[in-house]
């Protein structure tokens, strides 16, 4: 009797002895406080009162980095905030090498994203932010590898201006619209006195066509009935008129 009821301790002690892990889970089982082996994903089974496990989740984490107020290389006050994306690609290093994993990569994420702000002036921090979240990603990853950490992306959300200085950059925007509207407009005032020119020596070498270019402008003038337009008829038709109208009258007095 007493067997069988030592039997039945040994066997409820094997069998609390189990665990299961799911597939994205991985459990570091120590043995009497040391490193031991990486279990799972599925069953296993650890030895009662002797073996110790701590889990861990390898599944790609999302941390959001809190914004920032920082200052900039040219002296700009922005808050910024971020996304941070990272897994666990070694499971025994995440919970040896350090003592919180979590929050060991927000701290630290944190404090290079305010220390690259203050390497960039406020334009290349808006002009350049993929360049920038690289150079983040790769200071981050650089840090949190010997904790066996990948740092899959990096993104800033927003960026945060004060507004005096959207005041200002909305202004210098506007000059700056403004003198491409003047450029444009000197560049076609060009083009066309060019054209013109072409057109007035092709016009001085044909005294008829320069006449039925400014019949058709007097044509152009006279559709609008409320115009009223004086001609002047240049010296040389009226020499020429002249001289017909003496010719036609000799005959005649003869």
């Amino acid at each position: 009797m007493v067997f069988l009821q030592i039997s039945a301790v040994i066997l409820v002690l094997l069998l609390t002895g189990f665990r299961i892990a799911q597939e994205y889970q991985r459990a570091i089982v120590f043995r009497l406080g040391r490193f031991q082996s990486i279990q799972g994903p599925g069953l296993y089974w650890l030895i009662p009162f002797i073996d110790r496990q701590q889990r861990v989740d390898i599944r790609t984490k999302t941390v959001d980095l809190e914004q920032q107020e920082t200052i900039t290389k040219d002296s700009v006050t922005i808050k910024v905030n971020a996304v941070l994306w990272f897994r666990i690609i070694t499971p025994r290093d995440a919970i040896i090498e350090v003592a919180d994993y979590n929050k060991a990569v927000y701290q630290f994420s944190v404090s290079a994203l305010r220390n690259i702000i203050g390497q960039h002036s406020l334009d290349e921090v808006l002009r350049e932010r993929e360049q920038i979240n690289k150079t983040l990603q790769s200071i981050v990853d650089s840090t949190t590898e010997p904790w066996g950490i990948k740092i899959e992306m990096v993104e800033m959300k927003d960026v945060e201006i004060p507004s005096a200085m959207q005041r200002a950059m909305a202004r210098e925007a506007e000059a700056i619209r403004e003198k491409r509207a003047r450029i444009v407009k000197a560049e076609a005032e060009l083009e066309a006195s060019i054209k013109l020119t072409q057109g007035a020596m092709e016009m001085e070498k044909s005294p008829t066509a320069l006449e039925l270019r400014r019949m058709q402008m007097l044509s152009e003038i006279g559709i609008d009935n409320n115009t009223t337009t004086i001609v002047m008829i240049p010296s040389d038709f009226t020499t020429a008129a002249k001289s017909i109208t003496e010719r036609l009258a000799k005959p005649q007095n003869a």
